[in-house]
């Protein structure tokens, strides 16, 4: 049996399946989800439209031109000259932004971008343990078919012999109907292996965005328990370097500084600077310059103020919530993992669960040949390791799961 699930790579054929099947592992798994999953490809889209606002927040303001044609005299003096006395205008004029303005808007864009990338970060990471775990209960349902399979073969191994026994004479035609009635049992969790086999690729398609049809779609990797010994500090520290969402918490509260110094920026007053040319006649032409200054008599900008620090303040509680979240995943994910381990430890050691069950059923097997056991004694033992069997590969499945919840919670493979 840990032959079997050591490494799953089972094949069925279903009704209708037929062509080329595409079988493949974890890695290229992860790149098909990344390149085609809808999700993702949506977010990289909103990192996009966080760029594009950098640009906005950088423009320069624009001048203005003003063009004026003044005295115009169309019913007074010479009416076949209206235009004798008029003062043609134009003037250019510019706002200069004070106090790094643009700059800080260029900043606070920035930022933002790089909280956006930050959050795309966290929707993968989340979306990967999503897959994950659906890429075991695949492996996982592999498993139990293969063990169904090899279950019913040697079920039926077992039947041919007691058929042969009951022609001979040596078993009663009541003991030959209660072993042909087991065979119902393993017939039907053959039947629902296959059917959950099924149902875990197609879960696994949705997520990668394929159309490809299920019994040309498979997977392989190892499904098996391999006990790895990490300190619970070392993953805490681990979590506070890698968490996306703990280090958007912190960009967060970077860009509320930065958003508050734009609103005192904001408050100041900027000048428009003017630069005039006309004709006034007798003077063929002149020029002029003019500085105009806002009088800053209220301020009209003390309410962003006051809000901006306040979410400097909503900011760091937020980031304090994000960091203890951390601290309450990796917690809550090694305890889990660890309790698995504690589970599958007696299946694997020396003469444990697995060997034992093998060897009951090994012997009554043997004994009630030979009529040395009654038929409930055979029949239980035959069930008892079939249980022992599909409960060890089901704690195998939740181990994998455990531990792609623990990668979750650290925000990086800590578990291979």
């Amino acid at each position: 049996m840990r032959c079997i699930i050591r490494y799953v790579c089972v094949s069925f054929i279903a009704a209708g399946g037929a062509g080329a099947q595409t079988t493949l592992d974890w890695q290229q798994v992860v790149a098909k989800f990344r390149a085609a999953n809808p999700n993702l490809r949506a977010g990289q889209l909103s990192i996009q439209e966080s760029k594009a606002n950098e640009i906005t927040a950088y423009l320069r303001p624009n001048p203005n031109l003003t063009m004026g044609l003044d005295q115009i005299q169309p019913f007074n003096g010479n009416p076949y000259r209206p235009l004798g006395f008029a003062l043609p205008l134009v003037v250019f004029d510019y706002l200069h932004e004070r106090q790094h303005k643009r700059e800080l808007r260029l900043e606070s864009a920035q930022q933002g971008t790089s909280i956006a990338e930050s959050q795309q970060q966290d929707l993968e990471r989340t979306l990967l343990f999503n897959l994950r775990s659906a890429f075991v209960a695949t492996l996982e349902a592999k498993a139990l078919l293969a063990n169904a399979k090899e279950n019913l073969a040697y079920f039926d191994k077992e039947l041919g012999i007691n058929r042969a026994r009951f022609k001979s004479g040596d078993i009663a035609r009541v003991d030959l109907d209660r072993i042909v009635l087991q065979r119902v049992q393993y017939e039907s969790d053959f039947q629902t292996a296959l059917v959950n086999t099924r149902t875990a690729k197609i879960t696994l398609l949705m997520l990668l965005d394929q159309r490809t049809p299920v019994d040309q779609f498979d997977i392989r990797g190892p499904f098996e328990f391999k006990e790895v010994a990490v300190p619970l500090d070392d993953l805490h520290s681990m979590a506070l370097a890698a968490r996306p969402d703990l280090q958007a918490a912190v960009l967060a509260v970077r860009k509320a500084g930065t958003d508050h110094r734009l609103a005192v920026a904001n408050g100041s007053t900027d000048p428009t600077f003017s630069m005039d040319f006309g004709r006034n006649p007798p003077i063929p032409a002149y020029m002029g310059v003019s500085v105009s200054i806002p009088l800053r008599l209220f301020d009209r900008n003390q309410g962003e103020k006051a809000r901006t620090q306040i979410d400097i303040a909503h900011a760091e509680r937020q980031k304090d919530a994000a960091q203890a979240q951390v601290f309450n995943d990796v917690d809550s994910a090694y305890f889990t993992l660890v309790s698995s381990v504690n589970l599958l430890r007696p299946y694997i050691a020396t003469d444990g669960y697995l060997e034992t069950a093998r060897r009951i059923r090994d012997t009554m097997s043997y004994s009630y040949q030979r009529g040395g056991a009654a038929l409930v004694d055979y029949l239980d033992a035959q069930r008892d390791y079939r249980a022992t069997e599909v409960a060890y590969v089901n704690l195998v499945g939740s181990y994998l799961t455990a531990a792609a919840q623990l990668n979750e919670a650290v925000g990086k493979e800590a578990i291979p």
